[in-house]
């Protein structure tokens, strides 16, 4: 497999030319590209689809607001599975088990830490175009690299995969969720059923059912849905009770309502935009708050948390903090809200990468 050959001397990421665009390695881009690309694909449905319904009525909660705790910055440090060694221009090297890799990052204003000849020496580089809709690519500056190489976290397998959408397969910056809610597992010394909605490659899922969980895994993405599945073979958890569903999340947690469904445990991680596998549009702003109030009403009676994340948009934590303080009145327990991040490697910078809200019982 031959790809383009990079002239530059100094690959070190640069800065922007005066009037080019700004990298946009938004996440949400790449799942709308996805979901548009199999939109019109048919979907592997575990239950029939059904019309979209009526926007949900939503009324105000009764009830005291739950205690907060807020900012919290739930941070992720460097380990043998995944390193963030630097970042700047744009962009950011990555350490992913075996390979160094270069990747788009937005956020990353500031100048690099390290040398020109660290940024050279790596495994991987994503490349290519930058239209809302466009493919990317990888160049390997060493031997040409396999779609698919295998990947840990936590001694759990998973296959890492170079997309054309620049992701991997796995944002290391959740991390800090998976721990705490393996915890809250464990701890509940009784059964728990955990719900994931827009569960992507399904290591959330798979970290919930080798704690013990039930696990409901939901996403709209059949290619998505096939990776999760590789995954738990690679885990060695084939035989834990994970139930794959390809779907709209909205128009599930909608079902699960109307049939009396219960998850002690809900993770919801949408993107900005989105499509479901019919052409459903998901839409942030629009959608969150029906999406959260549902989420609410298919709790069990002792439920132990709803975890919300909010990747790349035009908002503070301040926003889905209040909307899930809101729509978690009653409940007692306490809203935590705040942002992840990965401490870089080389002058400890704290990279930000997403908004999350989440309710716990204690």
């Amino acid at each position: 497999m031959k790809h383009p050959r990079d002239k530059r001397r100094d690959s070190r990421p640069q800065p922007s030319r005066k009037g080019a665009p700004a990298p946009m390695p938004t996440r949400e881009r790449a799942e709308r590209h996805e979901r548009k690309v199999e939109q019109h694909a048919p979907a592997r449905q575990d239950v029939p689809v059904e019309a979209r319904s009526e926007p949900r009525k939503l009324a105000r909660r009764e009830g005291a607001l739950p205690a907060e705790r807020l900012p919290l910055i739930l941070e992720v440090a460097p380990n043998d599975d995944y390193a963030l060694l630097d970042s700047g221009n744009g962009q950011k090297l990555e350490q992913y088990g075996p390979y160094r890799i270069v990747r788009p990052e937005g956020q990353a204003i500031w100048l690099p830490a390290l040398p020109a000849k660290e940024w050279d020496r790596v495994d991987a580089v994503f490349t290519g175009d930058t239209d809302e809709e466009g493919l990317g690519r990888w160049r390997f500056p060493k031997t040409p690299l396999g779609e698919t190489w295998p990947m840990r976290h936590d001694g759990m397998s998973y296959q890492g995969r170079f997309t054309s959408f620049r992701h991997v397969g796995v944002f290391p910056e959740q991390a800090t969720h998976w721990d705490h809610m393996a915890r809250l597992i464990e701890e509940a010394k009784r059964p728990v059923k955990v719900l994931n909605l827009f569960g992507y490659t399904g290591l959330a899922s798979l970290v919930a059912a080798r704690a013990g969980a039930e696990v409901t895994h939901v996403d709209a993405s059949k290619k998505a849905i096939g990776w999760a599945r590789e995954n738990q073979e690679m885990a060695g958890l084939s035989k834990k009770p994970i139930r794959w569903i390809c779907e709209d999340a909205m128009k599930f947690v909608e079902r699960e309502e109307r049939r009396g469904s219960h998850y002690d445990i809900i993770l919801f991680d949408p993107p900005a935009y989105g499509r479901g596998p019919k052409g459903e549009v998901w839409q942030l702003f629009e959608g969150l708050p029906a999406m959260a109030d549902i989420c609410r009403s298919i709790l069990t009676p002792k439920p132990l948390a709803v975890m919300l994340t909010a990747y790349s948009i035009r908002s503070s934590f301040f926003a889905i903090h209040a909307l899930m303080r809101d729509t978690f009145a009653g409940m007692g327990g306490t809203i935590e809200s705040g942002e992840l991040v990965i401490r870089e490697k080389s002058a400890g910078r704290a990279l930000s990468t997403s908004l999350f809200s989440r309710w716990v019982a204690k």
